[in-house]
C-alpha cells in the first residue's frame, strides 16, 4: 500500500511520466510498454522498494524526486540521506551540484555556497548542521541572516527583539520547521541549542563546537563578512550560503560574499562550490523564472 500509494495514485504518476502501463494485483506488479520505458519503471519501482525499506513511509515528493534522478541518471541508492531528527523528512542532495555542496560540508571547516533561488543552498545547510548535531559532533547551531529588506524600507518595526528581527530570520525557520517537531525546536531554543540571530549580534563572539550558518551571505559587506568568518572556533564548521546575483545593498555598498570568495579562493581548508540552475530543485516554474531573469548568463 506504500508502494503504490493511496488508490495507487504512485503507479500512475510513474505511468503518467514513462507512458506505461501497470497491472497491480496484490503482491504482483506486471508493467506493459517499450522496453526503455518499463526497464525505467522498473529500476524506479525498486529504487521507492528501496526508500520504504530505509523509512517505512513514502511521500509524493519521494515519488517525484525518484522520477528526477532518474532523468539524471541517478538510482535512489548512490546518494545517502542526511540524518536528521524529523525520521519522516527525506533530505538528501538531488543533484550533482548538491552533492558536491554536501561533500565540501563535510570536507571543509569553511564551505561557501553560491548559486540562484531554489537550488536548496539554505535548506542543506541546515540540514548538514542537525545531522551533526544529532551525531554529537558539535553541540550547538548558529544560524545568522543579515536584516536587510528586499527592495523596500519597512520603516519601524513594533515588538520586543524577537518580533523585530523574526521576519528577517523566517527562511531559517521554516528549514528547520521540515525537520525537527515544533517543540523540540522550542526546546533546543529555550536552552541555546539553536540559536537563530541578526548578522549584526556576532560580533565579539567565538563560537567552538559549533555548526554556524549566514545566510544570505551577498547582502553582507565585507567588513561584516570578516566579523563573522573570525567567529569560527575549534571543532566547528561554517557554512556561508547566497545568491550574488539578488544583493539588496545599495549601489555604493560592495558584497562581502563576492569579495570573501575572490579572497579566499585560493585558500587551503575552504570550499567554495557554485551552484547553477541545473540544481534548482523548487516548482519546475522557478527554473523557468531563473532563465527569464538570467540575462547575463551567471547561471548557465
Amino acid at each position: 500500500m506504500q508502494l503504490y500509494g493511496p488508490g495507487d495514485q504512485n503507479l500512475r504518476t510513474i505511468r503518467e511520466a514513462l507512458g506505461i502501463k501497470y497491472f497491480a494485483r496484490g503482491n504482483t506488479l506486471k508493467l506493459v510498454g517499450d522496453a526503455d520505458a518499463v526497464g525505467k519503471a522498473a529500476a524506479l519501482i525498486e529504487s521507492l522498494q528501496n526508500t520504504l525499506r530505509e523509512r517505512r513511509h513514502l511521500s509524493k515528493d519521494d515519488v517525484a524526486n525518484a522520477l528526477a534522478d532518474l532523468a539524471t541518471g541517478k538510482t535512489e541508492g548512490t546518494t545517502k540521506y542526511i540524518d536528521v531528527y524529523r525520521k519522516t523528512a527525506a533530505i538528501r542532495p538531488r543533484t550533482a551540484g548538491q552533492e558536491e555542496y554536501v561533500q565540501s560540508v563535510n570536507e571543509n571547516d569553511l564551505c561557501f555556497c553560491l548559486g540562484p533561488a531554489g537550488t536548496g543552498k539554505t535548506y542543506l545547510a541546515v540540514a548538514m548542521a542537525l545531522s551533526l548535531l544529532k551525531a554529537s559532533r558539535i553541540k550547538r547551531i548558529v544560524l545568522a541572516r543579515p536584516a536587510v529588506e528586499s527592495g523596500e524600507k519597512l520603516g519601524y518595526l513594533p515588538g520586543d527583539l524577537h518580533a523585530k528581527v523574526n521576519p528577517y530570520l523566517r527562511p531559517l525557520y521554516d528549514a528547520m520547521n521540515d525537520m525537527m517537531e515544533f517543540d523540540q525546536i522550542k526546546r533546543f531554543r529555550d536552552n541555546d541549542v539553536i540559536e537563530v540571530v541578526p548578522l549584526a549580534f556576532m560580533r565579539g563572539r567565538t563560537l567552538n563546537n559549533s555548526a554556524i550558518i549566514l545566510d544570505e551571505a551577498q547582502n553582507a559587506t565585507p567588513q561584516q563578512m570578516l566579523m563573522f568568518l573570525t567567529r569560527l572556533g575549534h571543532h566547528s564548521k561554517m557554512i556561508v550560503t547566497g545568491d550574488d546575483s539578488q544583493s539588496d545593498l545599495g549601489d555604493r555598498a560592495k558584497s562581502g560574499l563576492v569579495d570573501a570568495t575572490r579572497r579566499l579562493k585560493d585558500t587551503e581548508g575552504i570550499g567554495i562550490v557554485r551552484l547553477s540552475k541545473a540544481d534548482i530543485v523548487r516548482h519546475r516554474l522557478v527554473t523557468k523564472i531563473v532563465l527569464a531573469y538570467d540575462v547575463d548568463g551567471k547561471y548557465a
